[in-house]
Order: C-alpha cells, then structure tokens, then sequence
C-alpha cells in the first residue's frame, strides 16, 4: 500500500513538472499577455481534468482489486474451514474406530 502512495506522489511530481514545463514555453512564446494566460489556463483546466479522470480511474482500479482480493479470501476462508471440517470428521471416525 506504501508504494500504491509513492508512485502517486512519482506521478503527480511528473504531472506538475509537465504544467510547469508547458507554462515556462508558453510564457516565452511570442503572444500577446492575453492570449497567454488564456492558454495557460487552458492548460491549466485541461490538466486539472486529466487528473481528476485518473485519480477516479485508479480509485475505481483499487475498488475493484478490493473486490477481487475480498473474493479470493473468502473462498479461501470457506476452502479452509471444509478441510478443518473434513480433518476433524476423519480424527473422529479414527479415534471412535480404536475405541
């Protein structure tokens, strides 16, 4: 789980170097001051966007993995207590058989 939260933290630094990058090119491209912060905040808008689809894409990834580890568990927790059960038939019948 530790690392799910490093390489979130990873991508975000990627995420806020690219913005950052792209707002120092268009900052010395040559447009007028107006048509410069409108890109920059294009830019700004599109990539809060883009982050808000991939954090609800990993969260909906996450859910579903819960779902899918909670699934094997309890299929596991079920196999487990059929063979304690199995195992605790077979001692009994032994031990009533050396009676």
């Amino acid at each position: 789980m530790a690392q799910q939260g490093n390489s979130g933290s990873v991508f975000m630094a990627f995420v806020i170097g690219a913005a950052a990058g792209a707002a120092v090119a268009l900052l010395y491209a040559p447009a007028a001051g107006e048509e410069t912060r409108r890109k920059l905040a294009d830019r700004a808008r599109e990539g809060r966007d883009r982050a808000d689809d991939l954090r609800r894409e990993g969260r909906d990834f996450v859910n579903r993995q819960r779902e899918n580890v909670t699934a094997v568990v309890d299929e596991a927790v079920d196999r487990g207590r059929e063979a304690f059960e199995r195992g605790r038939e077979a001692f009994d019948r032994a031990r009533k058989e050396n009676l």
